[in-house]
């Protein structure tokens, strides 16, 4: 690489930085909620669960052990921050989650740390050159990342049922398109297949997620209205049961 390459990659690489680091904290929000309201309401675990694993994963394939010397060093700050803010929020989800879910997330965070160990330990023992560690950890990584910037679409279903956003976050959506685009672009310029692939995979399903919130966002959840007859019937049968109280009050004085 030039100079002008080197400078260009490593300001990409910040840009991208920036951008990831906003979709790892956009869920902020979403956690608020949850605190306030004690509850998880319909939101999904996966996202987050998914980006935990990815940010292991980049984590060590940027790490020295894999790749050549630092050279996917700005990998290697914003995964970092991502673990820790994945980490709060699947604890803060946990917390608040019903028992069928916490035993969902449990699982989940069991699958997490087996593939993250196993990738880990066959690229540093089983491998003994940076080209075969970066084939296995970076293939194990483009399969998990594809799948975190696929899962935003488990609520698509959702979306499409109740034609409201309520529960498929713009922001999470939004810094998703900032993030792949710009490692996109990091990856073109680093040769690297590895960082590329799943932005390839994450720009247009972002975009598609970006696209139905424009269409649904001003549309909540259309809650059926209960019948007047219903309500008027309900009042006269309520009234006669305090009827029949008082009468058998005065039955018993």
């Amino acid at each position: 690489m030039t100079n002008m390459e080197d400078t260009l990659r490593l300001a990409v690489g910040v840009m991208g930085n920036a951008a990831a680091l906003l979709l790892f904290a956009s869920p902020i929000l979403t956690f608020s909620r949850v605190i306030k309201k004690k509850s998880t309401e319909e939101f999904s675990c996966v996202p987050y669960i998914l980006a935990l694993l990815n940010c292991l994963l980049g984590t060590w394939y940027a790490l020295p052990v894999v790749s050549h010397g630092w050279e996917n060093f700005p990998v290697v700050t914003v995964c970092g921050l991502g673990i820790l803010l994945e980490i709060s929020f699947i604890i803060i989800y946990f917390w608040f989650a019903s028992a069928r879910e916490k035993m969902k997330v449990a699982i989940a965070m069991t699958l997490v740390i087996v593939i993250f160990c196993t990738t880990s330990l066959i690229s540093a023992f089983a491998l003994h050159d940076h080209h075969h560690r970066k084939l296995v950890a970076g293939s194990v990584g483009t399969v998990v990342a594809v799948a975190m910037y696929a899962s935003p679409l488990v609520v698509v279903k959702q979306v499409f049922h109740t034609k409201s956003v309520e529960f498929m976050p713009f922001y999470l959506s939004f810094f998703s398109f900032l993030s792949s685009s710009s490692w996109m672009t990091y990856g073109l310029l680093s040769h690297d297949p590895f960082l590329t692939t799943p932005s390839l995979v994450g720009c247009p399903l972002s975009i598609l997620q970006l696209m139905l919130y424009c269409k649904y966002r001003k549309r909540g959840v259309l809650m059926e209205e209960p019948d007047k007859k219903d309500l008027e019937k309900n009042f006269r049968k309520s009234k006669q049961s305090e009827l029949a109280i008082e009468d058998g009050t005065d039955g018993k004085s």
